[in-house]
Protein backbone atom coordinates (compact mmCIF):
# COMPACT_ATOMS: atom_id res chain seq x y z
CA UNK A 1 0.00 0.00 0.00
CA UNK A 2 3.25 2.29 0.88
CA UNK A 3 3.49 2.10 -3.18
CA UNK A 4 0.04 2.97 -3.92
CA UNK A 5 -0.40 5.75 -1.81
CA UNK A 6 3.00 7.19 -3.22
CA UNK A 7 1.68 6.98 -6.57
CA UNK A 8 -1.64 8.56 -5.83
CA UNK A 9 0.61 11.87 -4.06
CA UNK A 10 2.70 11.67 -7.21
CA UNK A 11 -0.48 11.93 -9.31
CA UNK A 12 -2.68 14.01 -7.27
CA UNK A 13 -3.48 16.73 -9.63
CA UNK A 14 -4.31 14.80 -12.48
CA UNK A 15 -6.61 12.38 -9.91
CA UNK A 16 -8.13 15.69 -9.55
CA UNK A 17 -8.51 16.80 -12.33
CA UNK A 18 -10.04 13.34 -13.76
CA UNK A 19 -12.40 13.06 -11.11
CA UNK A 20 -13.87 16.83 -12.29
CA UNK A 21 -14.07 15.31 -16.07
CA UNK A 22 -16.05 12.05 -14.80
CA UNK A 23 -18.16 14.55 -13.28
CA UNK A 24 -18.45 16.27 -16.47
CA UNK A 25 -19.50 12.55 -18.07
CA UNK A 26 -22.12 11.91 -16.11
CA UNK A 27 -23.90 15.35 -16.65
CA UNK A 28 -23.18 14.35 -20.77
CA UNK A 29 -24.25 10.76 -19.98
CA UNK A 30 -27.52 12.04 -18.37
CA UNK A 31 -28.52 14.04 -21.21
CA UNK A 32 -27.21 17.77 -19.32
CA UNK A 33 -25.05 18.21 -22.32
CA UNK A 34 -24.08 22.41 -22.05
CA UNK A 35 -23.57 21.76 -17.96
CA UNK A 36 -21.13 18.71 -18.55
CA UNK A 37 -19.72 20.79 -21.66
CA UNK A 38 -19.32 23.83 -18.93
CA UNK A 39 -17.49 21.17 -16.30
CA UNK A 40 -15.23 19.71 -19.06
CA UNK A 41 -13.78 22.86 -19.83
CA UNK A 42 -13.57 24.12 -16.18
CA UNK A 43 -11.60 20.90 -15.75
CA UNK A 44 -9.50 22.17 -18.28
CA UNK A 45 -9.13 25.65 -16.42
CA UNK A 46 -8.38 23.94 -12.94
CA UNK A 47 -5.95 21.62 -14.89
CA UNK A 48 -3.80 25.09 -16.30
CA UNK A 49 -4.08 26.28 -12.93
CA UNK A 50 -2.46 23.38 -10.97
CA UNK A 51 0.13 23.41 -13.78
CA UNK A 52 0.87 26.85 -13.60
CA UNK A 53 1.33 27.11 -9.43
CA UNK A 54 2.55 23.67 -8.87
CA UNK A 55 6.42 22.90 -8.87
CA UNK A 56 7.75 20.48 -11.34
CA UNK A 57 8.10 17.78 -8.96
CA UNK A 58 4.50 18.16 -7.80
CA UNK A 59 2.90 18.37 -10.93
CA UNK A 60 2.59 14.50 -11.94
CA UNK A 61 1.41 13.43 -15.81
CA UNK A 62 0.06 17.39 -16.21
CA UNK A 63 3.75 18.02 -17.24
CA UNK A 64 3.31 17.22 -21.11
CA UNK A 65 5.19 19.70 -22.43
CA UNK A 66 7.29 23.18 -20.74
CA UNK A 67 5.15 24.88 -18.27
CA UNK A 68 4.18 28.21 -21.17
CA UNK A 69 3.05 25.65 -23.56
CA UNK A 70 1.10 23.50 -20.93
CA UNK A 71 -0.96 26.23 -19.80
CA UNK A 72 -1.78 28.35 -22.68
CA UNK A 73 -2.72 25.31 -24.30
CA UNK A 74 -4.67 24.11 -21.71
CA UNK A 75 -6.09 27.10 -20.26
CA UNK A 76 -6.94 28.51 -23.61
CA UNK A 77 -8.90 24.93 -24.74
CA UNK A 78 -10.72 24.83 -21.31
CA UNK A 79 -11.78 28.88 -22.01
CA UNK A 80 -13.45 28.36 -25.30
CA UNK A 81 -15.07 25.16 -24.40
CA UNK A 82 -16.56 27.52 -21.05
CA UNK A 83 -17.09 29.88 -23.26
CA UNK A 84 -19.23 28.03 -26.16
CA UNK A 85 -20.78 26.02 -23.24
CA UNK A 86 -22.13 29.60 -21.89
CA UNK A 87 -23.07 31.10 -25.28
CA UNK A 88 -25.05 28.33 -27.07
CA UNK A 89 -28.78 28.75 -26.81
CA UNK A 90 -30.27 26.12 -24.82
CA UNK A 91 -33.17 25.38 -27.79
CA UNK A 92 -35.11 24.08 -24.72
CA UNK A 93 -32.79 21.62 -23.43
CA UNK A 94 -30.11 22.05 -20.56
Amino acid sequence: MPGFRAALARNLPMVVVSVIVLAALVLVLADRWRRGSFIFGCAAVVAALLRLCLPESRVGTLKVRSRGFDVLALGGVGGAIVFLSLSIDPLGTD
